[in-house]
């Protein structure tokens, strides 16, 4: 069985992956934006400012989004004018959106092929994260990179910097002994092979592929014919069984469905490619199992985080059934809307600038009169900036959004500021070198420009249909907010 092993070491590479991209989340970093949680009476209570069903909004879950509904939607033809976000209407928008979710729930979204799909995936991976982190963290030691093999690898490549080859070293440790632990796994799950089954697999692989039902261009299987060309006899043929379990060719199909068209095996004609394959859909159900046996899936965390997954794809379901009952606009309306807003459409406005961000306010104005009194910008930046190597860009409408009225008032050569700006994923002062400053030019309507303009109007009306249903489903379903705990709450308030 070695080879076998040694066949699997890519996948244990990407459940080191998986561990990285997509872990339980410990309790301090869940949010209460989920179904009401019992909180620790030694922890400090979060403020509750909305409730509806089973959800509840904090004071700091209400924060975050605010701030992400004042960041600028760099894809869309911005508008100076448009009236920003406030506290009271981001938060009626998420207790809507809760609404929705349940609503959602109600006409079963959830039980949708492709939505079944996905939270299936979701729930694997998130269990096989789990698991694999558990014996990580048990076996630890084991892991780390000691300063010999460190100093090994410089001496080999003296150009390695000593954390990347702590890195390298700590990641191939880890690769062997998942890998390691897949095989205690398998050697003990009793996997026994129905070959005598692989001549259906090969039968039915080769009319789906040479001979689909509906025509194809390009000559692969595709995720519906596995629901819609197979008889339910076909999908449950067993090709392998383990402890508690079993792998279907509806299984090892699917497996091959996860890779992409280029990169699947092209000896699936013969037993060896068969079987190659269902090592590859077996690894999934095997760990499953194991995590399961362990009573991960009962993990509060992961549970919760499914929940979220689940809130996720409800909601993204009921935006995109009222998106479909959107009009697309004619081209008169199109025409007819460019008109009266030439303005958000001018093409070509930028300013070049250069930038000192600033821990705060206090620092901001240290740095403006250090400016004022004669000191270099690039000196100033490199003793006070909180990105000393960022180098002086093009800036536009659509990335500074509510900043970008205030810094257009500024003049090249001007220095401007303290001004607030997005840093990162928050709001901070800064000082602003104002290098170059070009107004654009406002143009005619062309054909070229259609789909900007159609999207802006799609975009508008959208929003406009999503409001409307979010005050008939607030109507619907009893909630309560509490105005008198928000008023405190501004993102652009900060020191």
């Amino acid at each position: 069985m070695k080879s076998v092993f040694d066949k699997l070491q890519m996948f244990s590479l990407l459940l080191i992956a998986l561990c990285i991209t997509s872990p339980v989340r410990s309790k301090a970093a869940q949010s209460a934006n989920g179904p009401a949680q019992s909180v620790n009476n030694s922890q400090e209570q979060p403020v509750i400012v909305g409730k509806i069903g089973d959800y509840i909004i904090t004071k700091e879950d209400l924060r975050k989004q605010f701030l992400i509904e004042l960041y600028p939607n760099e894809y869309e033809p911005f508008d100076e004018n448009a009236k920003p976000a406030d506290a009271n209407s981001v938060l009626m928008k998420m207790v809507a959106e809760k609404a929705m979710i349940i609503e959602a729930r109600k006409q079963g979204y959830l039980e949708e092929d492709s939505n079944n799909r996905a939270l299936k995936r979701f729930r694997e991976r998130g269990l096989i994260s789990l698991l694999v982190q558990n014996y990580l963290q048990e076996v630890k030691d084991k892991i780390t990179a000691t300063e010999p093999e460190i100093q090994k690898m410089i001496q080999a490549d003296p150009n390695t910097d000593p954390n990347r080859a702590k890195l390298v070293i700590e990641n191939s440790k880890a690769r062997n002994i998942v890998s390691q632990y897949y095989r205690q796994i398998y050697e003990k799950s009793n996997v026994k092979k129905l070959s005598e089954n692989y001549p259906q697999a090969i039968q039915i692989h080769d009319r789906l592929l040479n001979h689909p039902k509906v025509p194809q261009r390009m000559k692969f299987i595709r995720e519906t014919q596995i629901k819609d060309e197979m008889t339910p006899e076909e999908r449950n043929i067993v090709l392998a069984t383990y402890d508690g379990g079993k792998v279907t060719l509806e299984d090892w199909l699917n497996t091959l469905c996860e890779s992409s068209p280029p990169s699947r095996p092209k000896n699936l004609d013969t037993p060896e490619g068969i079987d190659q394959l269902l090592e590859r859909a077996l690894a999934v159900p095997l760990y499953i199992a194991q995590a399961k046996l362990q009573k991960l899936d009962q993990d509060e965390n992961y549970i919760m985080q499914v929940k979220d997954y689940q809130d996720r794809i409800l909601l993204n379901s009921a935006n995109s059934e009222m998106y479909k009952k959107v009009q697309e606009p004619s081209t008169e309306e199109m025409i007819a809307y460019f008109n009266n807003n030439k303005e958000i459409f001018r093409v070509g406005r930028f300013m070049k600038i250069d930038i000192i961000w600033c821990q705060d306010l206090e620092t901001a104005r240290r740095v403006r009169a250090e400016l004022d009194g004669g000191k270099n910008f690039e000196a100033v930046k490199q003793e006070y900036s909180l990105d000393k190597g960022l180098k002086p860009y093009n800036t536009y409408p659509g990335s500074e959004g509510l900043f970008w009225k205030g810094l257009w008032q500024a003049e090249p050569n001007d220095i401007a500021g303290p001004i607030k700006g997005f840093f990162r994923q928050q709001i901070k002062w800064r000082i602003v070198k104002i290098l170059e400053k070009n107004a654009g030019e406002l143009k005619e309507y062309s054909a070229d420009m259609s789909n900007r303009v159609k999207d802006k109007i799609m975009s508008e009306r959208r929003e406009a249909l999503l409001a409307e249903y979010r005050r008939e489903l607030l109507k619907k379903h009893p909630h309560e907010v509490y105005p008198e705990k928000i008023r405190d709450i501004d993102p652009l308030d900060i020191p």
